[in-house]
C-alpha cells in the first residue's frame, strides 16, 4: 500500500476497444475529436498496458478481448485463459480421457442418438477455436457416434468475409472421420446475440432444431453466394445441408464455444423449460448436454462441463467489499456481463456493497447506426449515483469504440470516441468536485485500426496493440509505469488505501512524487 492519503471517490473508467496507435490513418481514436481524453493525457500522469498474448494468459501474439480484459483487471494476477488450457488438453492427450466427454460417448451409445456439436468455426481464439470443434468431431466420431456439425461463422474477430477459406481448412481436418457431417451454417449475428434479440435467435435454433433454413450442398459455394450479395460471414442467413431434417429425441448438444457470454441464449433456448423468448414447436428430449466451460449458474444444473471452471480468490470487488468499502458497477447491456461476472472472477456473486447499474442497448440491427448507443444514458445514470456520495469505488465501461468498432464503418466509430469522451468529462468533473481520483483506461484494442493492412477491408477485429491508462487526480506529483491489465486492481486499491491481498500479483502503477521513475 502506497504513503499516500487514501482517495474517495475512485472510478476506473473502461473505454472498450481504445487501443493505441500512432498512425492516425484509419485510426477512430485519432481522428476523433477527444479534448477530454487529450486534455488528461497531456496534462497528467499516463503510460501504456499490455492487453494481449501472455500478459492476459493467451497464447503469444493472441489479441485481448472483453471477457480475458475484464476477469485480468479484476483478479489482479495474469489468469490463464481457456484457449491454451484446451489446446493443452488436446496436446497431452487429457481431453480424450475427460470423464465427461467419456459419460457423453456412452450416453449416446445406449440411446443411439447423434452429437449435436455447436460453435463458432472460426481460427479467432475469442469465443472458440476450429481447431477445438475438429479435435471433438475426431474423439466422438472414433467412438462410433454420429456428429453432426453446427458452424456459426465469424467475421468479427476475424476478416469479415474469410469463413471460406477458414472452412475449407476446417473440413479439411475432419476429412475422413465417420459419420460426420458438416449439417448447418449460419452468421454469429443470429446463434450468439448476447442482448435478448430473440428474433435473432429463433432462427439459429430453428435452424439446428428443425433444419430450417435455405438448402445447401457445397457449404464453400454457399458462403461464396452470401459474399457475392454483399454479406460477411456475421451475417451469413441460416442454411440447412440438404438431408438434415432436425434433431431427434436421444440426440444430445455439446457447445463448443469457451466464452460465456454469447453461449447462453442459445443454451438457454434448448434447456430452459421456462423460456418464453419465442415459440418452439419442437423441442427434442435431449440425452445429454455438454460445454465446453460453465456458461452461468443458470445453466450449470442443466448442462455438464468439459473444463471447470477456476477458483479466483480475493478478485477485486471482494477485497473492496471486505474492507468494508461501497462499489458500483455500470455499463449497457453489451458490457454488463464484464463489468459484473467476468471482473468478479467469472462468478455469478454480486458482493456486499457493490451495486450495478444497467442500461439497455438500443435495439439497432449494427451499432454503426447509432454510434452513440445508450452512452449518454448511462454516464447520466452514473453521474447522478457519484453524487449521491455513496460510492468509493466506481468501475464504468463505455460499449461503444469496441462494439462500433467491429462494424468496420470508421465514420461511425469516429462518433462512437466522440460520444465516449463527452461521457467521460462529465463523470470526471463529477468525481473531481468530489476530491476523488479516476483511471482512464481500455480492456483492449479495437477502433484504432480501422482498416485491414493486408487486404485493404474493413478492420473488424480486435488488436494487438497496447491501451493507454491516465490518471486524474490522487497524490500531488504522482506518476505512471507501464505495465499489464493485471496491475489495475492493485493500483485502485493503492488509491482508496486498501491493503493489497497476496492473491493478487499484479503491482500498483502508481509511483509517488518522491520517485525517480517518470511518467512513460
Amino acid at each position: 500500500m502506497s504513503d499516500q492519503k487514501p482517495t474517495r471517490p475512485v472510478m476506473l473508467c473502461i473505454l472498450d476497444g481504445w487501443g493505441w496507435r500512432e498512425d492516425a490513418d484509419n485510426n477512430a481514436v485519432r481522428q476523433a475529436n477527444t479534448p477530454v481524453f487529450d486534455r488528461i493525457w497531456s496534462a497528467g500522469p499516463h503510460a501504456f498496458l499490455s492487453a494481449s498474448g501472455g500478459d492476459v494468459g493467451l497464447p503469444d501474439g493472441q489479441f485481448g478481448n472483453s471477457e480475458v480484459g475484464h476477469i485480468n483487471i479484476g483478479a489482479g494476477r495474469v489468469v490463464d485463459q481457456d484457449l491454451p488450457r484446451i489446446d493443452k488438453a488436446i496436446q497431452d492427450g487429457s481431453l480424450a480421457e475427460n470423464p465427461v466427454l467419456a459419460q457423453l460417448i456412452e450416453t449416446l451409445k445406449s440411446s443411439g442418438g447423434a452429437l449435436h456439436l455447436m460453435g463458432l468455426v472460426s481460427p479467432g481464439g475469442v469465443h472458440s477455436h476450429q481447431r477445438h470443434i475438429a479435435a471433438l468431431a475426431e474423439l466422438v466420431s472414433k467412438a462410433g457416434i454420429a456428429v453432426r456439425i453446427h458452424a456459426f461463422l465469424d467475421g468479427r474477430d476475424v476478416a469479415p468475409q474469410s469463413a471460406a477459406q477458414s472452412m475449407a481448412d476446417f473440413l479439411s481436418s475432419v476429412e475422413g472421420l465417420s459419420d460426420t457431417k458438416l449439417v448447418s451454417l449460419c452468421g454469429r449475428y443470429f446463434a450468439m446475440d448476447r442482448d435478448t434479440r430473440w428474433e435473432r435467435v429463433a432462427k439459429a435454433y430453428h435452424l439446428l432444431v428443425e433444419g430450417t433454413g435455405e438448402g445447401f450442398t457445397d457449404p464453400i459455394a454457399a458462403i461464396e453466394a452470401s459474399y457475392a450479395a454483399d454479406t460477411g460471414d456475421e451475417f451469413v442467413e441460416p442454411l440447412v445441408h440438404e438431408g438434415y431434417t432436425g434433431m431427434a429425441d436421444g440426440d444430445a448438444i455439446l457447445m463448443a464455444n469457451f466464452r460465456a457470454d454469447r453461449a447462453r441464449e442459445i443454451l438457454t433456448a434448448f434447456l430452459d423449460d421456462g423460456f418464453d423468448g419465442f415459440e418452439r414447436p419442437q423441442r427434442p428430449a435431449l440425452a445429454a448436454a455438454v460445454g465446453m466451460v460453465e456458461y452461468s449458474s443458470a445453466l450449470a444444473p442443466l448442462m455438464t462441463t468439459l473444463f471447470e471452471p477456476q477458483e479466483l480468490t480475493n478478485v477485486l470487488g471482494e477485497v473492496v467489499s471486505k474492507a468494508g468499502a461501497k462499489q458500483l458497477r455500470a455499463a449497457e447491456t453489451e458490457k454488463y456481463p464484464h463489468v459484473t461476472f467476468f471482473l468478479n472472477g467469472g462468478e455469478e456473486v454480486e458482493y456486499e456493497g457493490e451495486e450495478r447499474i444497467l442500461v439497455p442497448s438500443p435495439k439497432v440491427a449494427t451499432y454503426d447506426l447509432q454510434p452513440e448507443m445508450s452512452a449518454p444514458e448511462l454516464t447520466n445514470k452514473v453521474a447522478k449515483a457519484i453524487e449521491t456520495g455513496k460510492f468509493d469505488l466506481i468501475v464504468i465501461n463505455y460499449a461503444n469504440p469496441d462494439m462500433v468498432g467491429h462494424t468496420g464503418d470508421l465514420a461511425a466509430a469516429v462518433k462512437a470516441c466522440e460520444t465516449v469522451d463527452t461521457g467521460l468529462g462529465q463523470l470526471l468533473e463529477v468525481v473531481e468536485a468530489q476530491g476523488g481520483a479516476a483511471l482512464v483506461t481500455a480492456d483492449h484494442g479495437n477502433c484504432e485500426t480501422m482498416r485491414d493492412p493486408e487486404t485493404g477491408g474493413p478492420h473488424t477485429a480486435h488488436t494487438t496493440n497496447l491501451v493507454p491508462v491516465a490518471l486524474v487526480g490522487g497524490a500531488a506529483g504522482a506518476t505512471l509505469r507501464d505495465g499489464r491489465l493485471a496491475d489495475l486492481a492493485p493500483s485502485l486499491l493503492d488509491l482508496m488505501g486498501i491493503d493489497q491481498p497476496s492473491e493478487m500479483t499484479g503491482q500498483s502503477l502508481l509511483r509517488p512524487a518522491n520517485t525517480d521513475q517518470s511518467a512513460a
